[in-house]
């Protein structure tokens, strides 16, 4: 009976992270509308305001996002007008992303996402900064795994 336990959905550390990742996601819809964002260039945007002018790969890296999800994202943004994507003068295969004037104006507008989210959430700020503590430890845990995963051929 115990192995059937441990292959029951409730008992999946990797659905409850899942589905908590998508109710989540879901939190930020309506307050991330009145910005005119989806989530994941919510957090492209936040990644820019903490450092402008990098090249696609590094703010993939930064997400953890594939060029095949980037690229799309920043287009759309640069048609909106928050950023500009420009080739790196000293190296001409580097795509590098820049913050418009409007991309900046934006951080103003931004800066009461994370109370509205917070607010929704049912739960202390407090409990959700110790669950945001262990899901980054167990991101640094999970990282080097996932790093050499990639590369290790099959």
């Amino acid at each position: 009976m115990e192995r059937d336990e441990s292959l029951k959905l409730e008992n999946q550390t990797c659905f409850a992270i899942y589905a908590c990742a998508k109710e989540i996601t879901k939190l930020y819809h309506p307050v991330l509308k009145e910005l005119g964002l989806t989530y994941t260039q919510y957090i492209t945007m936040l990644a820019l305001w903490e450092r402008d002018r990098v090249s696609v790969k590094e703010l993939g890296e930064r997400l953890y996002l594939d060029s095949g999800t980037l690229t799309p994202l920043l287009k759309k943004l640069e048609t909106q007008g928050f950023v500009s994507r420009i080739r790196d003068r000293s190296d001409e295969r580097q795509l590098l992303i820049e913050l418009t004037d409007a991309g900046r104006a934006l951080k103003e507008r931004a800066y009461d996402v994370p109370e509205k989210v917070f607010c929704q959430a049912g739960m202390p700020a407090s409990e959700l900064m110790k669950v945001r503590v262990q899901m980054t430890e167990l991101m640094r845990a999970i990282h080097p795994v996932a790093a050499v995963a990639e590369t290790t051929p099959d």
